[in-house]
């Protein structure tokens, strides 16, 4: 049984809220219904809910998602934005990066989370190679997902450099979420997944960068792997939100893969990420207790038998 903390028990004599005040299944209620989490609307979250949240100060949660079934968990628990992100290639599809994932993996996965969902914004990112010729191969690829998946904005890596894609996108009507920081489509680039932005010159490379998406009509920017100090700093200088992955406490919203965050990726896991429940052991040892199961004979039973 969830043991309730003394802010959220009622006070004595209250009242229970009334249903129609729930914020829907696993969904605890907020004071505020307009919010992203724990807010009671059940349509589908768009770009200016979370402009607004930007505006209330409020901090919101985002995870990754790339099947129709998982999407579904994540949304009936309130998960206001889900990302299909090209993560994929390392958890989900079994590749050593994200570099070899396609714009046909990514669209075919974006369509099932958006079938598996109702109100969380589906974000889709643009894979490597998808984008960086310019604008117009950019506004290609993203329609794509825009009319084939159905989700309701795009993310693609870089900042300066990616700033005209940007702009193209959203004055067609696609909104975008930016990505600055440690951009994994870099990896070969950078030699490995470093954090950036240490040192003066890196620090203003990364405003410079977080600013431009913004000034292009970024309606986010995903700092990830960024010291926490410098991720504030972006944090205060933007009237877009921040979604920090690695990036300290103070940014606007955080991410994480839902591999990792559920214990299920074999492996070291980033220092960042906080598992929170043991997702790999737990479907091991399911698995094993079927398979002892059958080999002995105890499944199936009477009660799974046909006559």
């Amino acid at each position: 049984m969830t043991q309730l903390s003394p802010a959220q028990k009622p006070a004595a004599g209250a009242a229970a809220e009334p249903a129609d005040k729930a914020a829907g299944p696993g969904r605890p209620a907020t004071d505020n219904p307009k919010a992203l989490y724990g807010g009671t609307a059940s349509r589908r979250l768009t770009v200016r809910d979370i402009a607004a949240a930007k505006e209330r100060g409020e901090k919101w949660p985002m995870l990754t998602a790339y099947d129709a079934m998982t999407a579904s968990v994540f949304d009936e628990s309130g998960i206001p934005v889900l990302l299909v992100g090209d993560s994929m290639g390392n958890c989900h599809l079994g590749y050593e990066s994200t570099v070899p994932v396609t714009l046909d993996e990514i669209t075919m996965l974006s369509a099932a989370v958006v079938r598996g969902t109702k109100r969380a914004l589906v974000v889709a990112d643009l894979p490597f190679g998808s984008y960086q010729e310019g604008p117009v191969q950019a506004l290609r690829s993203a329609t794509r997902l825009v009319k084939e998946a159905g989700v309701g904005a795009v993310k693609l890596e870089g900042g300066e450099r990616s700033a005209h894609q940007v702009e193209l996108l959203v004055s067609s009507g696609i909104p975008v979420m930016a990505h600055v920081g440690l951009t994994p489509q870099s990896v070969h680039a950078f030699g490995g997944y470093p954090v950036q932005g240490r040192g003066e010159e890196a620090a203003q490379q990364l405003l410079r960068d977080a600013k431009a998406v913004q000034d292009a009509g970024a309606f986010a920017v995903v700092l990830e792997a960024v010291p926490a100090e410098l991720a504030a700093e972006v944090t205060r200088s933007l009237h877009i939100p921040t979604v920090g992955i690695g990036a300290g406490v103070e940014c606007d919203a955080q991410v994480l893969v839902w591999t990792d965050m559920a214990g299920f990726t074999a492996g070291r896991v980033p220092r960042f990420v906080k598992q929170y429940l043991r997702l790999r052991e737990l479907l091991g040892d399911a698995a094993r207790e079927f398979a002892e199961d059958v080999v002995g004979g105890a499944f199936p039973a009477e009660e799974h038998t046909f006559h």
